[in-house]
């Protein structure tokens, strides 16, 4: 194929919107069968990977951009859901959930339908928009070539700092007497946390980002930023760092820990000689 097909982007979507309703409800069932609907962030990552699935397989726009997005897309989502697994097992219903329902008027299988599960698999949709698009698109030649090498790039830096973020806090919670070297108390700041206060969420954004750039590589893929844009909202306002940090500000350490690290995007620790200056 070598253009962009409104047809085939309209078979795409649907596939995929159905792709991530059946997971939903599956997930759903296995949420009441188990009893807490946490198991939604196990979902999180397969979502995108079925989608990015089925727009492989669905779409017809050029064959070895669509097969790369779609490992990339595999690569980033499995290690997310095993990580989301291994880190729920065993425990409790998220508060976030439990808030979230209490707030709605309870957890009857309508309000939990609509709050969590619908409510996650349309973001899945919309946030997979470049996937979907790039399926059903012509060839990347030219300057293209470039803009989908730099997407890579950023979505490698964006898998790294994810997987090793996680694996740095995992091991430091681990560790019973693990302490800040600063401040004495129980904060993570060593390794990507010491220049990063989320790095996991940091490397979730720049996998988005990557990924739109491979969309983006080929016309019309540029004008799906509202998604990326859209899930890095998520990371930093709506449930993501900012959220977590209401919920870490109190902790002994926790307001020194924000004054000499940066909150979202990577830089050296401050130092309290450059805090004095800053």
């Amino acid at each position: 194929m070598n253009s962009f097909s409104w047809p085939q982007l309209a078979a795409v979507s649907a596939s995929g919107l159905l792709a991530v309703a059946a997971l939903q409800l599956c997930t759903f069932l296995v949420g009441r069968r188990i009893g807490r609907y946490n198991v939604v962030d196990v979902s999180w990552g397969l979502g995108f990977v079925l989608v990015a699935l089925v727009a492989a397989t669905v779409g017809d726009g050029y064959g070895p951009r669509r097969w790369l997005v779609l490992v990339l897309v595999a690569i980033w989502g499995l290690r997310l859901s095993w990580h989301m697994h291994r880190k729920s097992a065993g425990e409790g219903e998220d508060p976030r959930y439990v808030d979230m329902l209490e707030r709605s008027g309870g957890n009857s299988t309508p309000v939990v339908l609509r709050k969590i599960f619908a409510t996650q698999g349309l973001a899945q949709w919309f946030v997979s928009l470049p996937l979907q698009v790039s399926a059903v698109s012509g060839p990347t030649t030219g300057i293209g070539t470039a803009i989908l090498t730099l997407g890579v790039l950023v979505w490698a830096v964006g898998v790294v700092f994810e997987s090793v973020g996680d694996r740095q806090l995992e091991r430091f919670k681990a560790d019973p007497d693990a302490r800040s070297r600063v401040s004495g108390h129980r904060i993570m700041d060593s390794g990507l946390w010491a220049w990063t206060r989320h790095p996991n969420y940091f490397g979730d954004a720049c996998v988005w980002w990557g990924l739109w750039l491979v969309a983006a590589s080929v016309w019309p893929g540029a004008v799906t930023v509202l998604s990326p844009a859209v899930m890095t909202w998520f990371l930093v306002y709506a449930t993501g760092a900012r959220l977590l940090e209401k919920s870490m500000v109190d902790r002994p350490g926790y307001r020194e820990y924000q004054e000499r690290t940066s909150f979202f995007v990577p830089r050296p620790p401050r130092t309290p000689e450059s805090r004095g200056h800053s």
